[in-house]
């Protein structure tokens, strides 16, 4: 941190010192970082809009899928380009309550999507159940993706 202090002292005291040489270098350095902002911003906005069009389903259904995998999620890409990598978490709510009883810990399960998904396909699978707290069953339970982070193909 002091050497950032330390540096900005030091462009100050040669803005002042120095204008008519450190002023065009000051301003090509913040328009550069303008732009270097400008196109994350917009990156992270199109990714965001393009999770956004993804429809993912979670449904506890024991008698579709197997006893250790009883979550049937349904993915369908609805975007204009393949969906390259999906990783999500799992939260677990009771109906009608905002509080996520499924336990995030270290030991619960990472989840993944099937890698590439075409623009308009569907991909079917069945999902471990995340750790839940105790008294909660989870027929009773309305299962949500989570902190979505994917890649598209471009």
């Amino acid at each position: 941190m002091f050497i950032g202090v330390l540096l900005i002292i030091t462009w100050l005291v040669l803005l002042l010192r120095y204008p008519a040489k450190a002023l065009p270098v000051s301003l090509a350095a913040v328009l550069g970082l303008a732009i270097v902002a400008a196109s994350v911003a917009w990156l992270d906005h199109r990714e965001s809009q393009q999770l956004a069009r993804l429809e993912l389903r979670i449904v506890y259904d024991p008698v579709q899928c197997p006893a250790d995998r009883p979550l049937q999620l349904t993915l369908q890409n609805r975007n204009t380009v393949p969906l390259a990598e999906l990783g999500w978490r799992i939260a677990a709510y009771a109906p009608g309550d905002t509080v996520n009883l499924a336990d995030n810990l270290y030991t619960a399960p990472r989840y993944r999507g099937p890698g590439e998904l075409q623009p308009g396909a569907s991909w079917q699978d069945c999902l471990p159940m995340p750790p839940l707290r105790a008294g909660y069953r989870p027929q009773t339970l309305e299962f949500r993706a989570e902190r979505l982070q994917g890649s598209f193909a471009n």
